[in-house]
């Protein structure tokens, strides 16, 4: 079985190894779907240290570490 974070994070390391006038339409929309992803689960941040929770490793299967500067 496939996680579809982990799918979306090979898809998101193609996409950056891309050439932007290379990018297909699928490409752009797959990013707008992560953008949003990862604009509505940061917002849903839990209280106290995040380092080792489920929250924030999802999130990094996205392509976006939110302790990272």
């Amino acid at each position: 079985m496939r996680s579809t974070g982990h799918e979306s994070g090979r898809h998101i390391v193609t996409i950056l190894h891309t050439k932007k006038a290379d990018l297909t339409d699928g490409d752009w929309q797959h990013m707008a779907k992560v953008v949003g992803y990862v604009k509505r689960h940061s917002a849903q941040r839990p209280d106290g240290d995040v380092e080792h929770t489920r929250w924030r490793y999802s999130l990094m299967n996205w392509g976006n570490d939110p302790l990272k500067k």
